[in-house]
């Protein structure tokens, strides 16, 4: 950012809450909906499922392009049109005459999580990078509980108000976003790129080592939670566990456990480093999945032998993903929220690649064991990652130091002052 940091731009903490949390809410809030949305617009529910497929897509894009964006011509102004762009898409979901318009502008309302990003990135530019992990953190929590909640809020309006009720209530939540964006949100990024686009310009952070370290870091964990989703509801039925909202209330721990290890992040972000504090949450994580193996080869075969190991997926992901982000948009400050998007579309990419051949090796017989191995290597690989990420960002500190160092004039380099030198000088000579 041109003319360094300035905290007094800080876009409000509550504001910044509210578009973390409406940016991830559309993904599941409708879920409970989509037999209903099905018979509604004489479809079947294959074909209805494929909002989730297209919404995610569309996520997956928006990162990418909306970084490019906010770096180019500004943050606020991205928000504001993601936003109206959401609000348009959600009202016409909520009139859709047939399955194919409702797919569309479903599909188009991914662009809302151009909001995250953009959020994420006006930390970093009125934060240092210890600061914008703490913000990021608490920030990061709402992005944790909105999920928790939306499933409950979108059965509730579409057992009184009936499924078309849910896309309303987005469209106002969008409204809602673009008023709070115009009287709390002030412009962050002063525009120090060239005028004229150049690909390899914003292509550039993906030329750097440790934007790769952090990436894999990013894609790996994330890879771990999905791979969670995935077999947790096969192992819950390997225990007897029949009950829906059983097994939503066990599978609830992961989530509650992120937001206690990002107010973790939010509490030591100021003191540690990222990499440090990406580390710990590897750390804390394979300890909790270690623990998991044990019971088994122990044969402790209980539901909560499973689901509290996995809780600690939850805890690391909470202090690891904030730190990890920071530490991303740290690297170029011209270009930190195109790293950011850069970043988060391949953790988008990738987390969907390893779950897909993950799937492939949870059965109904195994779920327990297999589904703990699994989270096990994808974690084991996400704390070498972020080990390297601690040895190269520690390296670079020592060859700062040591150019410091060298630019400092040395003792035999300055010549003591004679008697009769200090007597010349006194004298005006």
């Amino acid at each position: 950012m041109t003319g360094g940091i300035d905290s007094r731009k800080q876009p409000k903490l509550a504001v910044l809450i509210f578009l973390a949390a409406l940016s991830v809410l559309p993904l599941n809030m409708f879920i409970p909906s989509l037999p209903h949305i099905a018979d509604a617009l004489n479809s079947n529910y294959a074909v209805v499922n494929l909002a989730i497929a297209g919404y995610a897509l569309m996520s997956a894009l928006t990162h990418v392009v909306a970084g490019v964006l906010s770096d180019r011509f500004g943050r606020k102004p991205v928000v504001l049109v993601a936003l109206c762009v959401f609000c348009g898409a959600s009202l016409i979901c909520s009139f859709a005459p047939n399955v194919g318009i409702f797919l569309v502008f479903r599909t188009l309302q991914g662009v809302v999580i151009a909001c995250y990003a953009v959020s994420m990135a006006s930390i970093r530019d009125t934060s240092d990078e210890r600061e914008a992990t703490s913000r990021i953190a608490f920030v990061s929590s709402a992005w944790a509980l909105a999920p928790m909640l939306g499933p409950a809020i979108g059965g509730t309006l579409d057992t009184l108000l009936g499924w078309r009720a849910n896309f309303t209530a987005f469209a106002v939540l969008g409204l809602s976003g673009v008023v709070l964006v115009l009287r709390g949100f002030k412009e962050t990024k002063a525009s120090d790129l060239p005028a004229t686009f150049r690909l390899s310009t914003y292509l550039a952070p993906m030329g750097s080592r440790i934007f790769w370290g952090y990436a894999i870091c990013m894609v790996f964990s994330m890879s771990t939670l999905y791979i969670f989703l995935s077999g947790a509801p096969l192992a819950a039925k390997s225990f007897g566990v029949g009950s829906s909202i059983a097994v939503g209330a066990l599978m609830g721990l992961v989530p509650a456990a992120f937001i206690l290890g990002s107010m973790f992040a939010g509490r030591f972000g100021k003191k540690y480093a990222p990499p440090v504090l990406m580390a710990v949450g590897r750390l804390l994580t394979l300890f909790g999945l270690s623990a998991g193996i044990l019971l088994f080869f122990f044969d402790v075969h209980h539901v909560a032998a499973f689901f509290l190991p996995c809780a600690f997926v939850g805890l690391g992901n909470g202090i690891t993903m904030p730190a990890a982000n920071a530490g991303v948009l740290s690297l170029r400050s011209e270009l930190s929220a195109t790293a950011l998007g850069l970043a988060n579309a391949t953790t988008v990419a990738g987390g969907a690649a390893i779950v897909s051949i993950s799937g492939m090796f949870i059965t109904a017989a195994d779920a327990q064991w297999t589904t703990i191995a699994l989270m096990s290597a994808t974690t084991f690989i996400s704390l070498v990652a972020a080990l390297i990420v601690r040895s190269q960002a520690a390296a670079k500190v020592a060859i700062s130091c040591v150019d410091e160092a060298r630019k400092a004039p040395r003792p035999s380099d300055q010549r003591p002052v004679a008697h009769g030198d200090v007597r010349d000088r006194a004298k005006g000579r």
